[in-house]
């Protein structure tokens, strides 16, 4: 029953601030993300893109991660469903709620850019011409799995030296994931980042990829470290900077 999650529901009133965080976390990633993607030089769209990314994930992780653990991205909950961290119940309402706010946050987004800039489709995530489906979902699979490990590894709760760090790691790694996969995929990594623009341009060519390739990765890296990387109890930490 604790898998299941009904306590949660039942027992504490902290479960809606929770979802409320997660609403208004993916609200905000996609309302300033995608933001910048509608008036932006084509010069440097990859790169203030996506350091426009890591910096909102690390801002929302400062400020909302002590609430609801900041996930903001489905392929993080179901990561976290799989190895036992996040109950179903919790999980489906994470995920409907980070859904509900990418769609708010884009929705508000086109209402306040003018219509002969928001009608070219801007802020949909798109795979590159000529690149197929099953290399977009490869790209999209890598490129989330370095991120979701990432997240792991940070709030690996045995671990001591990268507590204060965790928010810039992990914008650090979505900059980076970012500046890697935009020519690819769009670099989606999320897949309520590209269903709020699919949802208001009612534009579905490809969504699947942006569903599969992020969530395989996701589960992925959440497996290989918990199996591999994960400090077991008993285990002595190690200085991860010690290379005598």
């Amino acid at each position: 029953m604790k898998f299941l999650g009904i306590e949660e529901f039942t027992e504490s009133n902290k479960i809606w601030r929770m979802l409320c965080a997660e609403f208004l976390g993916t609200f905000f990633l996609v309302f300033i993300g995608c933001g910048t993607i509608m008036y932006v030089e084509s010069t440097v769209l990859v790169v203030q893109v996506a350091l426009t990314f890591g910096f909102v994930i690390a801002a929302m992780v400062q400020s909302i991660g002590h609430v609801s653990g900041c996930h903001i991205n489905p392929a993080i909950t179901t990561s976290f469903l799989i190895i036992g961290k996040c109950s179903i119940l919790k999980s489906i309402c994470y995920i409907i709620l980070q859904c509900a706010g990418a769609a708010a946050g884009f929705y508000v987004l086109t209402l306040l850019t003018p219509a002969d800039i928001a009608k070219d489709n801007l802020g949909n995530t798109f795979l590159a011409k000529d690149l197929s489906t099953t290399q977009g979902t490869i790209v999209e699979v890598l490129a989330t799995f370095l991120l979701v490990f990432v997240v792991h590894s940070v709030c690996d709760e045995r671990r001591s030296d990268v507590k204060m760090v965790a928010p810039l790691a992990i914008g650090i790694t979505a900059a980076v994931c970012h500046l890697f996969a935009i020519k690819f995929t769009g670099s989606s990594l999320n897949p309520a980042r590209s269903f709020g623009p699919s949802l208001v341009y009612a534009n579905w060519k490809h969504h699947w990829v942006y569903w599969a390739g992020p969530i395989v990765g996701g589960g992925l890296a959440g497996l290989i470290y918990k199996l591999l990387f994960q400090i077991r109890k008993g285990e002595e930490e190690t200085s991860s900077y010690d290379f005598s």
